[in-house]
């Protein structure tokens, strides 16, 4: 059976991960997809971890190749003016994984997109996003970090990689500059209109202040987080770096909707 979101001790990405997967049922839930997208956060060029380390996506790939046939593929959408998505897939290795275990690499900034709609969003009541992500099993795969406009940025902002910037950049010095002037209800309605569907959050380090700079958690956070509840899982990131999920606004608004923020055990 399923679990909606667990936690465990971080030793290794090769010990952990696999055993916190089994733990929420995920190899079974695999088993069953056709394709699937990983979406890790590769914000820029900047090391782990401010990104998600390669390592991490590689015992992942790895753990889905063995109990699924579905076909992989990496998915991100820089917001970085000066480079596109495979610049950040290059210098992070991520060209050479997906040589090596035979993954397509895609620039969600440039994928095919449809227009959606809900009347409940007030940000956004019409919306674009990749045919793509209706047509796979997502997997949102970012690292623990605290964020200036959003509290902390964690597998329901990770989704910000889908949204292209030929929709939603409006000035300033990132591509998708328009989810800036309501952070928080921006991210609501963007899992509204696609959540992931296996939320994981590599907190063996974690950002303590930033999400593109500052300090490091100190000590380290060894911990990793996994679910299939997104709200539920970044409830649960949040109090590792020592917001309670209530003072964080998108998470709230989500509780209840997108998931439960406190899923019965």
């Amino acid at each position: 059976m399923s679990q909606a979101c667990a936690c465990c001790d971080f030793v290794s990405y090769q010990q952990s991960l696999p055993s916190l997967l089994d733990g929420i049922g995920a190899a079974e839930v695999l088993s069953r997809q056709t394709k699937i997208l990983l979406k890790p956060n590769l914000v820029n060029t900047s090391p782990p971890p401010i990104t998600l380390p390669l390592a991490a996506m590689e015992v992942l790939v790895k753990y889905i190749r063995a109990c699924s046939d579905a076909e992989l593929v990496i998915g991100e959408g820089t917001g970085l003016t000066d480079k596109t998505s495979f610049d950040i897939f290059s210098h992070h290795g991520y060209d050479k994984l997906a040589q090596r275990y035979e993954i397509e690499l895609i620039d969600l900034n440039e994928a095919e997109n449809i227009r959606l709609s809900n009347d409940d969003c007030q940000v956004f009541p019409e919306f674009y996003l990749p045919k793509l992500a209706f047509e796979t099993f997502i997997i949102s795969f970012p690292s623990l970090k605290a964020h200036s406009l959003a509290d902390v940025t964690l597998s329901m902002k990770n989704m910000m990689g889908f949204p292209s910037h030929h929709h939603y950049q409006q000035g300033g010095q990132w591509k998708k500059s328009a989810f800036h002037r309501q952070m928080h209800r921006s991210i609501f309605e963007l899992n509204r209109y696609r959540k992931p569907d296996l939320s994981i959050i590599d907190a063996s380090i974690g950002m303590a202040e930033h999400h593109l700079g500052g300090p490091i958690c100190e000590p380290p956070v060894n911990k990793l987080v996994a679910g299939f509840d997104p709200v539920a899982v970044d409830a649960a990131g949040a109090q590792l770096l020592g917001f309670d999920w209530r003072q964080v606004e998108y998470i709230r608004m989500a509780d209840g909707i997108l998931g439960d923020a406190e899923p019965n055990p």
